[in-house]
């Protein structure tokens, strides 16, 4: 008997069909991906005093690398979805768990601050891109069933803060019993560990979306014409939906990155110990399993736009209750609470909304350019929010921006139409004209790069050449965190 052949939206013969992967497995396998990938990153807190004590460097050092690494991250995110949807998921979180171990081992035999950079900056910043709770993401939403989506989704998300609650305690241990050399050869190991389980989300993106429908279903669609990511990339380019969401998506870096980099430098500034700080950091993580669980649960019964409007509008009112309390343990540990609720809930239902808008074909891909603001956000609510804060002398300032934009947030994403998007006219073919400015793009973008790296480096050696305090950064799940 011959066995029946899944559509690959590739040319070349058809694959036989393989057999589905089970949802609880499918789903078990991405969250501890997710696990291994983002656990291992809000490690890195610990490592900043013994790497800037071990190479001689202030801490604005390590601080600029996270900030590299943001960039690179949310840079080849789009690139990493792209290949994944093309050539299949497994390759993709492989080869990104390779690169990321690699920077890892690069990070334990740095001895200057360039290494730094290159090492837990660059490197990382690639591997994470391509081994990144983004491209599982987009896997899962593919192979569930439409109808169980939403908490497939909540539930891959969740997991990311398990890892952090795990990995942080056991990576205090062992930097502190065997080095931070070593250890950071051990969280290498364990993201290398995601190559074992990557092979649940095998598989291309038409040959993912196969699982999740039935065999009738299937046939339907292999008859439908497949659509160019080209095409698609300008239907995403004409959508007001999708630009929304991706302004709606930098809010939410700018508030996690900015809370995440600042609020131990700001207990001391209001006169709490850094200690407290770093404990609402972990509520944070605790509580976002919460919150996570519950995005992907309201996501399936209740329209994902307004559970965003309403996530993002309650992170305005947290921020404004925090700013007017009086500052004590009590307060901020309530905060770290009220902001872990709020934290990655956010992703499962943008991820959501992207499929919705554009089908799960090439959902990497624009997923990971929604991704891609994040990062802007991030990189902005770190930098700004410490510029704004040596200039002004207080990061209450700040705190009321990250209010306005969260305001800001609530009402744009009202006007999202999550539904799917219009086609627009096609095209003509420019090949000859696009494929060099695309290169020239990249080139501008890269040197846009190191000119904004090289200012930053400037300003971080002029502060700490002047013995200007530095703040250690402490990341969360999606970025960095402090301890």
């Amino acid at each position: 008997m011959t066995s029946t052949a899944i559509p690959t939206g590739t040319a070349g013969p058809a694959r036989p069909a393989r057999r589905p992967v089970p949802l609880p497995l499918l789903v078990a396998g991405g969250g501890i991906i997710t696990a291994a990938s983002l656990g291992a990153r809000s490690t890195f807190g610990l490592f900043l005093d013994p790497v800037v004590t071990s190479i001689g460097t202030g801490r604005a050092t390590f601080a600029l690398a996270v900030a590299i690494q943001n960039l690179a991250w949310g840079l080849s995110q789009p690139f990493a979805g792209a290949i994944a949807d093309r050539f299949g998921t497994a390759k993709v979180l492989s080869a990104g768990a390779v690169v990321y171990a690699l920077g890892l081992a690069m990070l334990s035999q740095a001895t200057s601050a360039t290494g730094v950079y290159l090492s837990i900056g660059l490197v990382v910043g690639i591997g994470t891109g391509a081994a990144s709770f983004a491209v599982v993401l987009s896997a899962v939403g593919r192979m569930a069933p439409p109808h169980r989506r939403s908490m497939a989704l909540g539930v891959a998300s969740a997991m990311g803060s398990v890892g952090q609650l795990t990995l942080i305690p056991l990576f205090r241990y062992l930097i502190d019993s065997i080095g931070w050399q070593d250890a950071a050869l051990w969280l290498g190991a364990i993201v290398l560990s995601v190559i074992v389980f990557a092979p649940l989300l095998r598989g291309r993106s038409a040959e993912q979306a196969a699982q999740a429908v039935s065999a009738e279903q299937a046939a339907r669609a292999a008859a439908e014409p497949k659509v160019p990511l080209r095409q698609e990339l300008r239907r995403a380019a004409h959508s007001r939906a999708f630009l929304l969401l991706n302004l709606g998506f930098f809010v939410c870096g700018f508030h996690v990155t900015f809370v995440g980099t600042h609020l131990a430098s700001y207990a001391v500034d209001v006169g709490q110990p850094r200690s407290v700080a770093a404990t609402a950091l972990a509520v944070i993580g605790l509580f976002n399993i919460f919150g996570s669980l519950a995005a992907g649960a309201l996501g399936s019964r209740f329209a994902k736009r307004k559970l965003l409007s309403i996530i993002y509008g309650t992170r305005a009112v947290v921020f404004t209750v925090f700013m007017l309390v009086p500052h004590n343990t009590t307060s901020f540990l309530v905060f770290g609470a009220a902001m872990g609720v709020l934290w990655l809930s956010t992703v499962p239902l943008t991820s959501g909304i992207v499929a919705s808008q554009f089908g799960t074909a090439h959902a990497g891909t624009l997923f990971g350019i929604v991704f891609l603001s994040h990062q802007v956000g991030a990189f902005i609510g770190a930098w700004m929010g410490g510029t704004l804060a040596d200039r002004l002398g207080s990061y209450n300032p700040v705190w009321w921006i990250g209010v306005g934009l969260g305001v800001m947030a609530a009402v744009v994403h009202l006007l999202i139409d999550e539904g799917p998007q219009p086609d627009v006219p096609a095209a003509p073919d420019r090949r000859l004209v696009t494929r060099p400015a695309f290169g020239a793009a990249v080139l501008v973008g890269a040197f846009s790069l190191a000119g904004i790296i090289g200012s930053l480096h400037a300003t971080a050696t002029a502060a700490e050449t002047s013995g200007g305090s530095s703040t250690a950064a402490v990341f969360c799940p999606l970025h960095v965190m402090t301890g």
